[in-house]
């Protein structure tokens, strides 16, 4: 029996097929009760197929695609001029009910404003919201939004703890994950008008919320979920990935210096694999679309065969975990009155 099928935007992301297509064999290997629809260009496709002596089979199946988004492309010239590129078709599928989740490591942009127009956001949620696994002195940590709403109300801030609690909630079997609120400070009285109302909302939603945190907080491990606006968020996970390319680097160029530390190096290799295997972010890759009527995934563009083939399971656990119909109850529990005006709307409509 299938347990999911996901449609891959093979043509997205910096490397394209070249890493799309072997990430989604890695996967089928590991994974043999979910399927793989690899949407693209046919020709590309079964080229990068038969190079990896692969071919399509009962769960592994080519979809064509003629057009692809290209990462500079304007996300309204990809909305309305190419209306059958692999990214827009992978989401059809979604639509349709073919697939239960699209991944794409294309233009985000273009990504967001694809899924947004075909998929729409479900009743009761305004904006959807891009959120990401982070790596943390006790295991790991939800945060969001990272870049999709730059400008945020209190009610989208609460809306995103939601979504978030929800997530973790089905993907890793958490009961009442603990919810933080990003500030400038844990005391009530911090932060701008937007935080400390957002406060206020989520302290009354009957989720777990722990608080506001800081920056500390989030690597530290201090909530299961780390809400801020997309400023905000993508402007910590930007600095943060910068902190770690420059202690990578100075810590290469120390041991390098002599032989001294080329000896040292070499003592402390099992320490320092150790600590890789522990950080490395592509454990970490794919961030999911939350708040639309589909599961959508985007991977890093720059994303390698193991980190693209993390996004395909990120995507798949999300199925699994009925995570599209929790965050439906959840809703219907946390805002009913504004739930079922959205659902009168739309039967208007």
């Amino acid at each position: 029996m299938v347990d999911a099928r996901v449609a891959i935007d093979c043509m997205g992301g910096d490397h394209g097929p070249h890493v799309t297509v072997p990430a989604a064999l890695d996967f089928l290997k590991e994974n043999p009760q979910t399927d793989i629809i690899l949407v693209g260009l046919p020709e590309v496709i079964h080229a990068e197929l038969k190079a990896h002596k692969a071919e399509p089979g009962p769960r592994l199946r080519v979809h064509a695609a003629s057009e692809v988004v290209t990462m500079e492309e304007a996300p309204a010239v990809a909305l309305r001029a190419k209306r059958d590129s692999s990214m827009r078709v992978a989401i059809n599928l979604v639509k349709s009910g073919e697939a239960h989740a699209a991944v794409s490591a294309g233009n985000t942009g273009a990504l967001m404003a694809i899924s947004r127009f075909v998929l729409k956001t479900l009743p009761g949620i305004d904006r959807p919201a891009i959120c990401t696994v982070l790596p943390t002195i006790k295991g790991h940590t939800y945060m969001l939004d990272l870049g999709a709403n730059v400008d945020c109300e209190p009610e989208h801030l609460l809306q995103f703890g939601i979504m978030a609690s929800v997530l973790v909630s089905s993907v890793e079997g958490r009961e009442r994950p603990t919810v933080g609120l990003l500030n400038i400070g844990e005391e009530d009285i911090k932060g701008n008008e937007v935080v400390k109302q957002a406060a206020g909302l989520l302290r009354a939603s009957g989720l777990n919320f722990h608080g506001n945190v800081e920056g500390t907080d989030i690597y530290m491990g201090t909530t299961d979920v780390v809400v801020a606006d997309g400023f905000v968020g993508n402007v910590a996970l930007k600095t943060t990935e910068g902190l770690a390319q420059m202690m990578s680097t100075l810590l290469r160029r120390e041991f390098k210096r002599n032989l001294f530390t080329r000896l040292a190096a070499l003592c402390a290799t099992p320490v320092l694999n150790s600590f890789k295997r522990k950080v490395d972010h592509r454990q970490y890759n794919g961030a999911s679309l939350l708040g639309l009527r589909g599961i959508v995934i985007k991977s890093h563009g720059s994303a390698d065969r193991l980190a693209f083939m993390r996004a395909i399971e990120r995507g798949a656990e999300e199925v699994r975990g009925g995570m599209l119909r929790h965050l439906n109850e959840r809703l219907a529990e946390l805002q009913p009155h504004k739930l079922r005006a959205a659902q009168a709307e739309e039967g208007a409509a």
